[in-house]
């Protein structure tokens, strides 16, 4: 079986939006948030106040799913979220597990 692992970037003001939807995906067994900051080289797309800091403040989710759902994920976060302003990537996932020993 393959694995990814399914990054979304997205502004504060979605967090809540996506968290909700995330949590409603029976598709996928759960997901990680964190706030991270964006850079990049589009100025118009910040704030006067960010463009003075040089970053932007973001959310990012990370959805480990298999590969076979991958395009259901994006199709129905594109769905949900059309006109958002949400950045998303998916890499291959090498290795995976956990070390809570089960026995």
């Amino acid at each position: 079986m393959n694995l990814s692992l399914c990054t979304v970037i997205a502004s504060p003001s979605l967090e809540r939006p996506i968290t909700d939807w995330l949590l409603e995906q029976e598709i996928i067994s759960g997901f990680t948030s964190l706030e991270v900051h964006g850079h990049g080289s589009k100025p118009e797309s910040l704030s006067l106040i960010e463009q003075v800091e040089g970053r932007k403040k973001q959310i990012m989710f990370q959805i480990h799913m298999t590969s076979d759902i991958e395009s259901v994920f994006i199709n129905n976060l594109k769905q949900n979220f059309n006109d958002a302003d949400i950045h998303y990537w998916i890499v291959p996932i090498l290795a995976a597990g956990s070390l809570i020993n089960n026995s």
